[in-house]
């Protein structure tokens, strides 16, 4: 059962976006989908809330005290939103679960350099795990400086960038109605699910 954790110990990165989308693209694949929000903030318990009954399924992961609980049996695909500051023995005890790891990161000198001291643990941490690590850049345009300078950034740290989620309100608009980008006719946001492709094949790798 493949766990995804979405995870950056900086604050407003996009992890709650990130997390929400990837198990909306699970339930379109018709996996059994659970959603786990390890957040004090609860963004994407919130968003559960709000999605509609004719959505595809995505169920809560009720984490237990610890934050590692076992999800239960008949789930085959879960996603864990996790806090900001995650870093030591937290961070090490949600790794155990994890599978995959995904990285949001913004194209700013703020983000990369907040972010440098958490990969290098991620790293020590997934490599005696043998856990995927990945990238991906939010709120970017990739044809732009900011990106290429993400892209340098990344490479220098042995990882990838997996894609890009552009700057756009389609996220903030459908995150009201507990939606992603998956719900809709593709026609609708075809330029959104484009970007989306290059994420959605490492995650079912």
């Amino acid at each position: 059962m493949p766990v995804v954790v979405v995870a950056n110990p900086k604050g407003g990165v996009g992890k709650s976006t990130l997390s929400t989308q990837i198990a909306g693209y699970f339930a379109s694949q018709n996996h059994s989908v659970m959603l786990g929000d390890a957040d004090r903030q609860q963004s994407s318990k919130l968003w559960l809330s709000l999605r509609p009954d004719q959505a595809r399924p995505i169920r809560n992961w009720e984490l237990g005290d610890d934050g590692i609980a076992k999800p239960p049996k008949g789930t085959t695909h879960v996603v864990l939103d996790t806090p900001a500051g995650l870093h030591g023995k937290r961070l090490k005890e949600i790794l155990k679960r994890a599978h995959k790891v995904v990285v949001p990161l913004q194209p700013s000198v703020f983000d990369i350099f907040a972010t440098q001291d958490f990969l290098n643990e991620l790293a020590d941490s997934a490599q005696a795990a043998k856990i995927e690590i990945g990238i991906v850049g939010m709120r970017v345009d990739e044809r732009t400086r900011a990106a290429e300078q993400l892209r340098t950034f990344v490479e220098a740290t042995g990882l990838s960038v997996l894609g890009y989620v552009r700057d756009t309100q389609n996220y903030v608009q459908l995150a009201a109605h507990g939606l992603t980008v998956f719900d809709l006719p593709p026609e609708r946001l075809a330029r959104d699910l484009v970007q989306w492709q290059p994420i959605c094949r490492w995650l079912d790798q």
